[in-house]
């Protein structure tokens, strides 16, 4: 399937030279979002997976439904301040700018397997924070899933080389 025909690129957003991949128009699309979680699912069903972990915000669209499909649990990472009980947190580094992540400190038990999830793999600056959180909780990153690759900012050679990642598209 053609999952590329259904994502939006927005020039200079959200600054100059950016060019920004926008899913908005693949999930407004009821059978295309549902074909991009159905074969994300097809793609990590070999995995042992215990719980999905998805960094704010649109990690959150592709990791609840992909957790739902595989009848595993959901793990929010959020932006600092979001999250109600106790934390932890890390600062990262954007493709464009700094941020800082945070999760439950009750999110994963030790020993967890743990897949993480979210619409694009850039620099992998939001991942490997992901990852440092959920081991920091003593759970096992076993792999992460993506829609998108953007395969010029060298993401991926940013991540653990034992990591499995799957993409949907790559540009």
């Amino acid at each position: 399937m053609n999952f590329k025909e259904h994502i939006r690129v927005i020039e200079d957003f959200p600054q100059q030279g950016i060019r920004f991949k926008d899913i908005t128009t693949l999930l407004k699309n009821g059978q295309m979002y549902k074909a991009a979680i159905d074969e994300l699912r097809e793609k990590v069903k070999h995995l042992e997976i215990d719980l999905i972990a998805g960094p704010e915000a649109r990690g959150f669209v592709v990791g609840a439904p992909l957790a739902y499909a595989l009848d595993v649990g959901f793990i929010p990472i959020r932006k600092s301040g979001k999250l109600p009980g106790e934390t932890i947190e890390a600062d990262y580094n954007l493709e464009y700018g700094k941020d800082k992540l945070a999760m439950h400190k009750d999110a994963i038990l030790p020993g967890q397997k743990v897949l993480i999830a979210d619409d694009l793999l850039a620099t992998g600056g939001t991942i490997q924070t992901s990852i440092d959180l959920i081991k920091q909780l003593g759970g096992e990153v076993i792999g992460s899933a993506f829609m998108i690759e953007l395969m010029s900012l060298n993401g991926r050679d940013k991540l653990p080389s034992e990591l499995e990642i799957i993409t949907l598209m790559q540009y």
